[in-house]
């Protein structure tokens, strides 16, 4: 048995959350499974972490405390009654309240503390370290949050999403959400607005240029050898290409492109996995979204692994890409503060200048 049926096993009998080490003692005892380490709870949080990181809401488990998992589907006990296994070494956990990645932390903390007005990164993270809402063990977590956001930042104006934070000055941060008659949430709403657009008018292509714009967006994500393939035909496949990483790393995809209302189910996962070639990956392409089960079915671990993108993700690809959309630039300026010393006031003050 792998870890993490294993591990489905043993919070299935706790029937509440349980820290890595104690799954992993559980499944030893259990006879489930064995390890040659000598850190068999390191092995169960990376396989449990990179199984919640893979399938995101879709995945088994979750995170509820630093190395603490629950199944998604359990209602579990309070975070607070979980404690982590005593250890000699361990200094005292300040609290045992859920983490969150740097850019949820940040929201989290403007909306609590921010009192609608913006807050400087080292503040935004000094709290939300104060708090228990990270668990980092860099050495410069102001450093990380303000690189994300500036990243974050960068990423949804280039997709024109709509994202949650807007910078005002230097280094100082504030929600998007606030500023409701601002410049940002001007831009943002009409961004939306565009994104509706674009879907709707994707919708009214017919299936064969449909998949020519496919084709189109994945040579402009940097695939080769695209080869738009005749509708209708080849097995449900219609665009191939191969993906070449930095001259070393070559990837050959299989793309069906579906421009459905619907939801995509399971069966045509498998069917786009069945029409694969030697050595080929499978990518659909929706307007709509996917069914719970063809989520399950694309991502199982002992077949090969089909990519899913969704309308909204297609969307925020062309938007990215210039494709179907005019990027519209314009200058704006804000007001720097002068570097005026106290001496210089004191005289301009005194009319001495």
């Amino acid at each position: 048995m792998n870890v993490q049926d294993a591990a489905i096993q043993i919070l299935k009998d706790a029937g509440k959350p349980l820290h890595a080490k104690e799954i992993a003692e559980r499944i030893v005892e259990a006879g489930l499974w064995s390890s040659d380490g000598k850190t068999p709870e390191a092995t169960v949080s990376a396989r449990l972490y990179s199984d919640i990181k893979k399938y995101g809401d879709q995945s088994t488990f979750v995170k509820v405390a630093p190395q603490t998992f629950s199944l998604r589907d359990v209602q579990f006990v309070a975070i607070c009654d979980v404690k982590e296994p005593e250890s000699k070494n361990a200094s005292p956990s300040v609290n045992s309240k859920e983490t969150y990645s740097f850019l949820d932390a940040a929201e989290k903390v403007l909306d609590q503390f921010g009192n609608r007005n913006s807050m400087h990164y080292r503040d935004i993270t000094d709290k939300a370290l104060n708090q228990g809402w990270l668990n980092t063990s860099g050495k410069t977590p102001e450093a990380t949050m303000n690189a994300q956001l500036v990243t974050d930042l960068k990423r949804t104006k280039a997709s024109g999403e709509p994202g949650r934070f807007v910078r005002t000055s230097p280094g100082y941060y504030s929600l998007v959400k606030w500023m409701g008659t601002g410049l940002p949430y001007q831009i943002s709403k009409h961004n939306r607005e565009i994104r509706k657009k674009l879907l709707s008018q994707l919708m009214n292509l017919n299936p064969a240029q449909f998949e020519e714009l496919v084709g189109q967006l994945l040579a402009e994500m940097g695939f080769e050898s695209i080869e738009v393939t005749k509708y209708g035909g080849d097995g449900g496949i219609d665009v191939r290409g191969s993906l070449l990483i930095s001259d070393v790393v070559r990837i050959k995809m299989a793309v069906q492109a579906k421009r459905w209302k619907g939801n995509i189910q399971s069966p045509t996962v498998q069917q786009v996995r069945g029409s694969l070639g030697a050595h080929e990956q499978g990518l659909i392409i929706t307007t709509s979204d996917f069914s719970t089960g063809a989520i399950k079915e694309a991502n199982q671990p002992d077949k090969t692994p089909v990519g899913l993108m969704n309308g909204e993700q297609l969307v925020t690809l062309l938007m990215e890409y210039n494709i179907g959309v005019r990027r519209m630039s314009h200058d704006l300026f804000e007001l720097e503060e002068l570097p005026i010393t106290e001496q210089e006031n004191d005289l301009e003050n005194k009319g001495l200048k």
